[in-house]
Formats: C-alpha cells, structure tokens, sequence
C-alpha cells in the first residue's frame, strides 16, 4: 500500500487509502466490540470492559496486579480504573489487598467468583470470535491475519506514553 499523494483536500483526506484502512480497522473493532461485548453482557451480566480486566488479572495469576498496571494495560486513567474495580468488587469479581513492602500500592486479585465468571464467558467470547471474526475469513488466511493483528498490537503496545 504505497502513500506517495499529499491530502489537500477534505475529498482527498476521506478517500485516502491509509485513512480508509485505518478507519476499516476501527469500524471493525467498534461493531465486533458492541457485538461480542453485547452476548458477554447479556449471558453473564458483566460489560466487555470487565471481562477485559478479569482476563488481564487471570494473565497475572498471583499475587495480582497494580491499578496502575490495570490501567496500563487497558490504557485507561487509574482513576477510571478505580471506578472499574470499585464496581467489580462489589460484584464480587475481584478483591483488593495490601501489597507486602508497600502500603501505598494495592493489589488486585481475581475471586473464585471472577474466575468462575471469566471462564465461563470466555468460552461464549471464543465462539463469538470465531463466528465474527475469522469465520469470514478464507481459512488459509486466518493464522497469519492472527498473527499479523497480536504485530500490529505489540508495535502500537510499545508507542503508548505511560499513563499516570
């Protein structure tokens, strides 16, 4: 995909081919997550972004993770990932403790509840993401489209500020 044209024009900027595939790349990912999301909602009573976290928290396993490690990962505000956690642990998702050495930093740790809660929509999220996402994708396309967006993730992963 070669971009050799300079954008003068409002007609030019909407038609761009880099423009466009990016914007085919957020669309995507806006429908899928309204989608996906949607079943996760409507089967466990948890939104996408909850589920996001439990996975984030089952990657970490013990003893847990920071708010600010959460919010890094989620690219949140840690204040936005307060507010999260505050209502996951009123669901009994997770729990806060102490970090051992440092009584400034609170860990986050998945309850059996979270982990119960996890698993199971994991397993409908599996199915949805095959149905949504590579199913209509030729077959001899889908490991590589695989390992093409986990790429892109780990390239755009690396260009993020730290967030406070």
């Amino acid at each position: 995909m070669a971009h050799d044209r300079e954008i003068t024009t409002a007609e030019q900027a909407a038609n761009d081919e880099l423009v466009l595939a990016f914007g085919r790349l957020q669309s995507a990912a806006n429908r899928l997550e309204y989608i996906l999301g949607r079943a996760i909602e409507e089967e466990f009573g948890i939104s996408h972004v909850m589920f996001e976290v439990l996975l984030i928290l089952g990657r970490a396993g013990e003893p847990g993770m920071s708010m600010r490690a959460i919010a890094q990962e989620r690219v949140l505000t840690t204040g936005g990932v307060t507010r999260l956690v505050d209502r996951m642990e009123a669901a009994g998702l997770v729990v806060r403790s102490d970090t051992p050495g440092d009584r400034r930093v609170r860990l986050v740790r998945i309850t059996p509840l979270g982990e119960k809660t996890v698993v199971r929509a994991a397993r409908l999220h599996a199915e949805n993401v095959q149905e949504y996402l590579l199913a209509p994708l030729p077959p001899e396309h889908r490991e590589r489209f695989a390992a093409d967006l986990r790429t892109v993730s780990k390239a755009a992963r690396t260009s993020l500020p730290r967030l406070r």
